[in-house]
């Protein structure tokens, strides 16, 4: 299966010039924890998260409408492009423990997100009867490298 036929194509952006104010203000209002960060082209340049805007505002001490969000975004910008297998997106979110990559098309151009929960959901979707087990493997390796040392998978009794 290709990101393009999962991912989240209504994806919201800021540009590098834009207040934090501006960046929560999109992650409350679309209810996500994540916004990229475009050039005038719409390619990824960065990737602003809530916990990257809330130690902003924590370690420089200044209201949000006065820190762009270029001071506070992640730089290394890991994605993948529509065409890609679900599988091998999930090989990237784990090998750069991340939970959202932008999709970009042949230009570059940001046209979708796709996250860790959106390869959760496919999982968990049945399939003639079943489940995709491979992906539902996947998915659990990405969540375990990302959250490496703090899940177990079967607590003591």
């Amino acid at each position: 299966m290709k990101v393009e036929q999962i991912m989240n194509r209504a994806v919201k952006t800021c540009r590098p010039q834009d207040s934090l104010n501006k960046a929560a203000q999109i992650m409350w209002e679309e209810p996500c924890g994540a916004v990229p960060v475009v050039d005038d082209q719409r390619r990824p340049i960065g990737f602003l998260t809530d916990r990257d805007v809330c130690m902003a505002a924590y370690t420089q001490g200044r209201p949000l409408k006065e820190i762009r969000a270029e001071k506070a975004m992640s730089h290394k910008v890991v994605s993948c492009t529509t065409e890609d297998e679900l599988g091998s997106a999930a090989q990237l979110m784990r090998q750069h423990r991340t939970r959202r990559l932008p999709v970009v098309n042949r230009d570059g151009a940001l046209v979708g997100l796709l996250s860790l929960d959106d390869l959760a959901c496919e999982a968990a979707r049945s399939l003639r009867g079943g489940v995709n087990d491979e992906l539902r493997s996947l998915v659990l390796e990405v969540h375990l490298s990302i959250n490496r040392g703090r899940v177990r998978l079967n607590p003591p009794v």
